[in-house]
Order: structure tokens, then C-alpha cells, then sequence
């Protein structure tokens, strides 16, 4: 077996110098403390403490004498200033790819700008650089998330924004980002702010485990550059995540011609080297067989490559221990039973349960056989698949990974790789919403010697559509209600998705008030109850309405007010003949200027103004023409009148004397 070292595998240039200051430190005598671990590696954080380095979780719990070194992740704003207010020392090694984050973001608040960080929430390194910012930032975890963020701004007052990435973002995801910003947004300024080290890892662990038969990755778990390369890895075949070399098993190897070995940003070199040694052992053990060996092999009952059957005895979180009725003890390790590394054995097998079991390697000397339940199914599972590209058949799977250009489906234990093309409905959809979900695809090709296999989503979704196309304008009608999903949006209306057809509703029949946008009601991703006005079946055009007639204000005006009565308005607009003002939302009256006072007036703007609330009275409504009159002259003259009549009221009684008239 060949064992391969990948180049970049190791301490970045940011992790070398926080270690190497913090040894610097050690050598001239200073007692440290480091704020969390120093770097995501368990066993270079307990060397640390070997030589006295205590590490702490809060400044608080800092001893006198001790100085505090900031790791390498970096570290907000506000606690630079905490440590220097308690007088409590401090050492910074925070890598300089990260310090020039931290610039950007601050640069970006002074000027009043919106920083967008693409990154994980939770990590250390992204709450320090969002602690650098004195202006509004916001952290997304994707490019689903950041698209749904620029479309929530999209309404709001125009800003510019700057958006960069968390140092250890994996590639493929930025390059996503940038896609969506670049499609939504023309005032963003785009910063490259993944490590160079992350890039150059992410690119050549790609290429080499395309390589090789399987890929080792070394690391602490907690360190996400480490998972990143684990990920990414397994994309193209097994890929194994260890912390140290104790953790390899070589049955885990058997069979494979060729290992790549690669390590995170934060492994120290004495690890790698141990995983080196040990992966040279697990070759030469495999390459170099002895005669006892050779001889006690010919006494095997059971062989590589065997069909057998087995019962579980026992469950264990990495293994399955099964009876396979031999002298061996037949076992089955986590990731040979499923491709889900986060499964629960506990949770898919009990014991006494029997299992179909193929064998990976027998060893006679430790009496041991080491079974796989996924290679099994695997080989019974691609059968199945080539079967289906012949015939055509539609199979089902579950969306396991997104990778670059597609999506991996697995279907009967076989890893079907889907490309982006075809993987939507329509080109430059995101992937990521597909993860973990069931789909139905076709099978466009298979090579059997590599056991790969090309399938397309998209095949089956376009004959779906079409089949509910069909199926529809078979039964739409003028009037039909439709529950349907909001597609897009143009400056003259919404395009609907009815379930195999779209359907427009025009901006006038979004409302019954007037809008700008249809922006202002609705937005993309929104189920909407709609109703067929208009059908056009030569052109395969269908016009939806929206408003409801129970919101139509004209109908709420009859039903609340009544020629004569006294109402509230609000002025909205002015012409010379007049001034329009809002009785009820949607519906605006007209005041004559012969109306507007008891008096002659010049124009309406000499007595009113825009926003003046007033009274007046309806003198007049007509519903078919959707025309209201509205007069404040005949208020003012019913006052008038008041007061006239109460004034005679009030006036002396005069009496009058004279001759009596004959």
C-alpha cells in the first residue's frame, strides 16, 4: 500500500506563530495563561500544560504574575480594554489573517457601512472579529443565508455593505456567496479573507483524494479547518478523521492500494510524524505477509470477499459485535455499516437482529473478522443502479453532501453523484436546501470498473412538471381557487407557481390601495391564495387575482357610511378645482374649491394644506363610478345657521305703544 503526505499538512503560518510566541515567552521565564485553548489541538493544549501553561476560560479566574495570551482566533475589542482597566497583562497571537478582518470590519462601521460576515456564529474567531465592528454587522452561516439576507434589505433605505469570510470558510461555499451577492446586490464590496494556508489545504486534499483509495485527516475535532478537510475528502471515498495515530486501525485499510494523509492548520508535526510511522507499519504489514501467516490463512473457513450471515451480540457506539458461526468474532465498525458518520448504532441495530455481512479481512491469528454491512449493500445497490439506466426507472435516494458542481444522492448504498445542472429544475438554484432531504432521479451513466454512477434530478422533476402541466390546463377554469407559491416578482406584477404552471397577477390586482411595488404585498417564497380571472389557452397564459371582495374599500365604504353623515378626512392631494382627501384606505373624496368655504377663495392651498385632517360632509356617493363629494361649506353653513337661529333666541323682546287703532 502506497502512502501518500499531502504538502500543505500542518501548523499555518497563523497557529505557528502563536505557538512559537508562546514558547518565546516560556524560554525568557514568564507564567501564561491562554484565554481557551492556544489552538484547536487537545494534545499540543496538554503539552502546553505540561510546561506550565494554565489555561483559563474567563480574565477573572487570572492569577497575579501571569500574563494572558489572546490565541490565535482573536478576541473582541471590549477585552482588550477589560484587560488593561484590571491591569492584567497580556500577549496577542492572534494570527494576522484574522487581525486584517478585524480591520475590515472596523473600517467598514466607522463609515457608516453594513458588514456582512459569512462564517459560524459560534466560533470564537467570528465573535472576536464581530467585537471589532462599531457599526451594524451581521453573521450568515451560508449563501442560503445571505441571499435571504440581502432580499430582506432590498426594501429597506439603499446602504453599502462589505462582505467578507471567516479565515476557515471552505471554498466552495465563498464561491457560492459571491455568486448570490453578485446576483442580488450591486453595492457590496467583496474582501478575500480565507487563510491562504485553508485554500491551499481545501485544493490539494480535492485533488488527492481523487487519487487514492482513502484519505487519513488529522486534527482536533473541534478545530473546523480539520472537519472542512474531513469533508471535503469524503466527497470522492472513505476519509478517516483521527487526532492521533492511536486512533488508526489498519483492518480499516485492508484491500486499498494507495492513502493519502493530510492534516489541519492546528496539528502539531510530532502527530503527523506518529500517523506517518503508523501508516508506514499498516503497509508494510499489509504488503508483507509471513509464511506462519500465509500457512495459517490456508486454514481459514471463511474468506475475503465471502457472503455471510450474522446475529448481533452485541452494540457498542463505534462497533457491532456479530456471531457468524465460525471460530472468528465477527465485527462491523460504525462506517462500515453506514455512511452517516453521526449515526447512532444504538438506534439502527438491536441485539439478536440478523444481518447480510460481506468480509473485509479475516485475521486468524487475532480471531477476528471485520465485516461490512455498506459494502454489501453497495455491490447488491449498484447492480440496481445500472439496471435503472437501462430501463430508465426512477429511483429514490436521500441528499447526503452538497460538493462542488452537485450534489451526492445515496440510493441502495450507492453514492450517486448528481451535477448542479442537474439537480434543480432550473439552472443556479441553491443546493444547499436539498441536503438531507429524499429525491426521485434518473440514472444518465454508470462505470462499473470505478463503481460511479451520474443520475439527474432534473429529469424527473421536468417530467413531473409536465405531467401536472397537463393535468392542469385540463382542469382550470375561470374562477378556480389556487394555493400556489410566489416565483418572482416584476415592476408590473407577481408571477405565481400553481403547481406545474405560473400564473401572473398584475400590480393592480395585488391591492385595493395603490402601490408602487409589488414588493409592498408580497415577496418571492410566499404561498398565496389566488383565483383565475382570464384564461389564455393558445398562448398558455393564465392572469390571477389577489384582492378579495370583502377587502374592497368601495364595499366597506357602503357598508360603514351614508350621504349626509359627518366624517374625518385627511387631505392627500390639491388640484385648482379642488382638494382630494382620504375617507376610508383606497378610497379619496373630492372637495370642490366651491366647497371648501363659505367664502370666496383663490385656490384650495389658501385654506388647506397636504396631511391637514378635517371634517366634512358626504354629499354624495356613487359606487358605480367610485366617486365620493365631500363638502366642508355646508358644515360651516349648518353652523351658521345654528348660531343665527340661537341669536334671535337670545334677542330682548320689544313692545311697541301707540293710540289704539280704531
Amino acid at each position: 500500500m502506497k502512502v501518500i503526505t499531502a504538502k500543505t499538512a500542518g501548523f499555518c503560518m497563523g497557529v505557528a506563530r502563536a505557538v512559537r510566541l508562546v514558547e518565546e515567552a516560556l524560554e525568557r521565564g514568564e507564567k501564561l495563561h491562554t484565554l481557551g485553548p492556544l489552538i484547536h489541538n487537545p494534545q499540543m493544549t496538554a503539552r502546553l500544560e505540561e510546561r506550565g501553561v494554565i489555561p483559563i476560560e474567563d480574565i477573572s479566574q487570572a492569577l497575579p504574575g501571569y500574563r494572558v495570551v489572546l490565541r490565535s482566533h482573536g478576541v473582541p475589542k471590549a477585552l482588550y480594554e477589560e484587560l488593561d482597566a484590571k491591569g492584567i497583562p497580556w500577549l496577542d497571537a492572534t494570527c494576522p489573517y484574522v487581525k486584517k478582518i478585524q480591520d475590515i470590519v472596523r473600517t467598514a462601521g466607522e463609515e457608516g457601512k453594513i458588514s456582512i460576515l459569512v462564517g459560524n456564529p459560534d466560533h470564537p474567531e467570528v465573535q472576536g472579529i464581530c467585537g471589532h465592528c462599531p457599526g451594524e454587522i451581521h453573521v450568515v452561516r451560508n449563501a442560503e443565508e445571505l441571499e435571504q439576507f440581502l432580499q430582506g434589505q432590498q426594501t429597506s433605505v439603499k446602504k453599502d455593505y462589505i462582505l467578507a469570510a471567516q479565515t476557515t470558510l471552505k471554498l466552495l461555499e465563498w464561491q457560492k456567496c459571491i455568486e448570490t451577492t453578485k446576483k442580488l446586490c450591486t453595492n457590496v464590496a467583496v474582501f478575500g479573507t480565507i487563510c491562504n494556508a485553508t485554500a491551499l489545504r481545501q485544493n490539494e486534499i480535492l485533488e488527492l483524494s481523487k487519487q487514492v483509495d482513502a484519505v487519513v485527516v488529522v486534527g482536533g475535532r473541534g478545530s473546523s479547518n480539520t472537519r472542512a478537510l474531513w469533508q471535503i475528502a469524503s466527497q470522492h471515498g472513505p476519509a478517516y478523521l483521527v487526532e492521533t495515530a492511536k486512533e488508526l486501525r489498519a483492518e480499516d485499510f485492508a484491500g486499498f492500494q494507495s492513502v493519502a494523509i493530510t492534516a489541519g492548520a492546528s496539528t502539531p508535526a510530532f502527530i503527523i510524524k506518529e500517523v506517518q510511522e503508523t501508516m508506514s507499519e499498516v503497509a508494510n504489514v499489509q504488503d508483507e505477509m509471513s509464511f506462519e501467516e500465509m500457512l495459517e490463512q490456508s486454514f481459514k473457513t471463511i474468506y475475503t470477499k465471502e457472503k455471510v450471515t450474522g446475529i448481533v451480540t452485541s452494540v457498542s457506539p463505534n462497533e457491532i459485535a456479530v456471531d457468524i458461526g465460525t471460530k472468528q468474532a465477527g465485527y462491523v465498525p460504525l462506517h462500515e455499516f453506514t455512511e452517516d458518520p453521526n449515526a447512532k448504532l444504538e438506534d439502527l441495530v438491536k441485539v439478536g437482529d440478523k444481518l447480510e455481512l460481506l468480509v473485509l479481512r479475516v485475521n486468524d491469528m487475532e480471531g477476528t473478522a471485520m465485516l461490512s454491512k455498506k459494502r454489501l449493500d453497495a455491490v447488491a445497490g449498484y447492480s440496481k443502479v445500472m439496471e435503472a439506466e437501462k430501463t430508465g426507472e426512477v429511483l429514490e435516494g436521500t441528499v447526503v453532501d452538497v460538493v462542488k458542481g452537485g450534489v451526492i444522492v445515496l440510493s441502495h448504498g450507492v453514492r450517486v453523484f448528481v451535477p448542479a445542472s442537474q439537480a434543480t429544475l432550473s439552472r443556479g438554484e441553491a443546493l444547499e436546501p436539498l441536503l438531507k432531504t429524499k429525491v426521485q432521479f434518473k440514472v444518465l451513466e454508470t462505470n462499473e470498473r470505478r463503481r460511479r454512477a451520474v443520475g439527474s434530478i432534473r429529469a424527473v422533476l421536468k417530467e413531473q412538471r409536465k405531467a401536472m402541466e397537463e393535468k392542469f390546463w385540463q382542469e382550470v377554469e375561470v374562477g378556480k381557487e389556487y394555493n400556489g407559491t410566489v416565483k418572482s416578482l416584476t415592476s408590473y406584477g407577481a408571477f405565481v407557481d400553481l403547481g406545474g404552471v405560473d400564473g401572473m397577477v398584475h400590480i393592480s390586482e395585488l391591492s385595493w390601495n395603490r402601490i408602487k411595488d409589488p414588493s409592498e404585498v408580497v415577496k418571492v417564497g410566499d404561498k398565496v391564495k389566488v383565483f383565475v380571472k382570464d384564461i389564455d389557452r393558445e398562448n398558455k397564459k393564465i392572469s390571477l387575482g389577489y384582492k378579495k371582495d370583502e377587502d374592497n374599500p368601495w364595499t366597506i365604504l357602503s357598508k360603514q357610511y351614508k350621504v349626509g353623515d359627518v366624517v374625518t378626512v385627511k387631505v392627500v392631494s390639491m388640484t385648482t378645482f379642488g382638494a382630494f382627501a382620504q375617507v376610508i384606505p383606497g378610497v379619496d373624496g373630492l372637495i370642490h374649491i366651491s366647497q371648501i368655504s363659505n367664502t370666496r377663495i383663490g385656490k384650495p392651498s389658501d385654506v388647506l394644506s397636504i396631511g391637514q385632517e378635517v371634517q366634512a360632509k358626504i354629499t354624495d356617493i356613487d359606487l358605480e363610478k367610485k366617486r365620493v363629494s365631500l363638502s366642508i361649506r355646508a358644515l360651516l353653513e349648518e353652523a351658521r345657521a345654528k348660531e343665527e337661529a340661537a341669536a334671535q333666541e337670545e334677542a330682548p323682546q320689544v313692545l311697541e305703544f301707540g293710540p289704539p287703532q280704531e
